[in-house]
């Protein structure tokens, strides 16, 4: 397996629930993907932008305690008018859900303005002259990969109570919104871009066995005609396939699907590539979840040397300590409390708070 394949394992590492977020951010980390959505959403501006220069903008312009609310990814990228000589550098804001959320549109509208933040203090650290400052227009595109419908508008205006007369005075902006599960398959696989092709698998990752194995044959077919130098988008698009199988089927249909990729790829060494790809994502994912098991046992059970610790020394423990040390997930936390707990006087005395 080739390193990106193997970093890729390791950022893969996680909850399964997780894997609509990550699965997407990884995808689209990859300039060719986003040109793909691109091609989907916003097909008239795909000829004045040139992703060959689109760059990856790391999220550090969010202040440290806003952290947790920030926005997926962020590029910028040349935006070319009618004639050369009229070029402007943008930002591509993309942010995925997988779930409904009505407060979308503040929420837009809050990490464009941490990107004009972000230029202003530059511009302030660097003694630019105000005269001189020019915001970089942003073009933000909700990627919804959700079952249920969404009809949230993507406005401040559901936000509010607005009469009528104080409607001027709401700030309003265009969000391209894209929903996968909702977009028909002819649309996403129109300009035969690989991407579009992966999200006619990820349209049928609930879907019976027979329509997810049609949606995976009919991608791969068209993914493996990528030519030799796109092997690393070929790679990237095969990775993703045997990720949401082992992730989104059953168990029992996981050797019965990943044969089914081999079958349509073309090529000895495609083929050997794509077998070995897929063996060592399947190990490397049973071995972590067989640690995350170890650490779940080993947490358990210092759980319970805890409670059983405080049971001895003070009879009782209320159900509200108790319900507090089961949520501790923390190894080092635990020993710490065992301690504290074998020397305090009475249970007020153990600093549950450290």
């Amino acid at each position: 397996m080739q390193p990106k394949e193997t970093e890729a394992l390791s950022f893969f590492d996680f909850p399964i629930e997780h894997f609509a977020d990550r699965s997407t951010r990884w995808l689209l980390e990859d300039r060719e993907n986003v040109q793909g959505l691109l091609e989907i959403v916003a097909e008239h501006l795909v000829a004045h932008l040139d992703f060959s220069q689109l760059t990856h903008i790391n999220r550090s312009f969010i202040p440290d305690n806003l952290r947790e609310q920030e926005s997926d990814i962020v590029y910028t990228v040349p935006f070319r008018g009618e004639s050369e000589a009229e070029e402007l550098l943008i930002y591509i804001l993309i942010e995925h859900q997988s779930t409904i959320d009505v407060t979308m549109g503040f929420r837009v509208l809050f990490y464009m303005t941490q990107i004009w933040d972000f230029q202003r203090r530059e511009w302030e650290s660097s003694n630019v002259p105000k005269s001189q400052w020019r915001f970089r227009p942003i073009i933000p595109i909700v990627f919804y990969t959700g079952e249920q419908r969404w009809q949230t508008p993507l406005t401040l205006r559901v936000m509010m109570d607005l009469p009528d007369a104080l409607s001027a005075f709401v700030p309003e902006f265009e969000t391209l919104f894209f929903s996968v599960k909702d977009t028909d398959a002819a649309n996403l696989t129109r300009t035969d871009h690989p991407f579009g092709w992966l999200l006619t698998v990820l349209q049928k990752e609930h879907a019976d066995k027979g329509e997810i194995q049609t949606a995976l044959m009919e991608a791969v077919i068209h993914i493996d005609t990528l030519d030799e130098r796109k092997t690393q988008q070929w790679r990237r698009a095969i990775f993703y396939l045997y990720l949401l199988i082992l992730h989104r089927r059953p168990t029992e249909e996981h050797d019965e699907l990943k044969t089914l990729v081999h079958q349509h790829i073309q090529g000895t060494s495609r083929r050997e590539e794509g077998e070995t790809m897929a063996q060592t994502m399947a190990e490397y994912l049973m071995e972590q979840g067989e640690r995350r098991g170890e650490r779940r046992g080993e947490t358990n059970a210092k759980r319970e040397a805890v409670l059983k610790l405080l049971r001895l020394r003070f009879d009782s423990v209320p159900e509200a300590v108790a319900s507090r040390i089961a949520s501790i997930r923390s190894l080092s936390r635990l020993d710490a409390l065992f301690e504290n707990a074998a020397t305090a006087q009475t249970l007020d005395d153990i600093d549950w708070d450290d």
